[in-house]
């Protein structure tokens, strides 16, 4: 019984040796093996099962996928000395697991190195470049740019960085309000010029239409009096052929006209009975 015993504890002590002599490397993984708290080897150690000496060996993993890191936003000066907040994003992987641990030991490590080297390259390229180019011409030619850089510096580090892009650029906030200011400023001074055209073009319009006006006018007035003129031609021909034929007879109807014109409303006349403007009602 107990040699069954001392057999079972073997060789539950040879399972856990086993255990700790080997080690799996997951497919999204990669991983370095330490002794004493230093890299065994120069090589990392790729998918698949793998042997290490049991106690004094420990193995330590590293993702092998394409991370991602969103950088804070962050404010940059262009070179026309305009101040704008940037919010960028990198995409990166760890490609050397034994140098990434050696240089940054960790994945933090790596992201400190990486906000700071992307940071730098992205203050230093957006610093040759306008803000217009920036948001709307050469965005696309940036970010290639910071992203080759940026690999050189981190190759040093295990890293590659295959996408740097810009999420969102904006002002900060004392611009925008400077600017908010200028444009407000700019649009009343296009209303002040807007109501100033429309003003002048209501003078010329009221200018023109008072000048036809009078026109219309002076020459209603000529064709009015020459109307009158003609009329009275045409009355005075009359007249006078009417005065050739009967003089008495003339003469009697004007008085009597002027009889119907003079003597109503009750008019009053001081006259000699003698005056000759009576001599029909004598």
């Amino acid at each position: 019984m107990r040699s069954i015993q001392f057999a079972i504890a073997g060789i539950g002590i040879a399972v856990f040796i086993l255990l700790q002599c080997v080690f799996m490397v997951d497919q999204t993984e990669r991983a370095i093996v330490l002794q004493l708290g230093k890299p065994v080897g120069n090589a990392d150690y790729e998918p698949g099962l793998h042997f290490k000496l049991p106690f004094v060996q420990n193995v330590i993993f590293f993702d092998s996928r394409v991370l991602e890191y969103d950088a804070p936003a962050a404010e940059i000066l262009t070179q026309d000395k305009k101040n704008m907040v940037v919010d960028n994003f990198s995409r990166w992987r760890i490609v050397n697991p034994l140098v990434f641990y050696q240089t940054v030991r960790n994945v933090q490590g790596g992201l400190s190195r990486i906000d700071d080297i992307v940071y730098s390259q992205l203050r230093e390229s957006l610093g040759r470049y306008t803000l217009t180019e920036i948001v709307a011409v050469e965005r696309s030619t940036i970010m290639d740019e910071v992203t080759t850089k940026a690999n050189v510096l981190l190759g040093e580090y295990g890293i590659h960085i295959i996408d740097v892009r810009i999420k969102r650029t904006d002002l900060p906030q004392e611009n925008q309000l400077a600017i908010y200011g200028r444009m407000k400023a700019e649009r009343e001074r296009q209303a002040k010029q807007y109501r100033s055209e429309g003003r002048e073009e209501a003078t010329k319009i009221t200018t023109l239409a008072d000048r036809q006006r009078a026109v219309i006018l002076a020459d209603a007035r000529r064709a009015a009096e020459a109307a009158r003129g003609e009329g009275e031609a045409a009355a005075t021909a009359v007249y006078a052929q009417a005065l050739s034929q009967d003089p008495d007879f003339y003469e009697f109807v004007r008085t009597m006209d002027a009889y119907k014109k003079t003597m109503k409303d009750q008019t009053q006349f001081v006259l000699t009975p003698q005056s000759e403007f009576f001599k029909y009602l004598q």
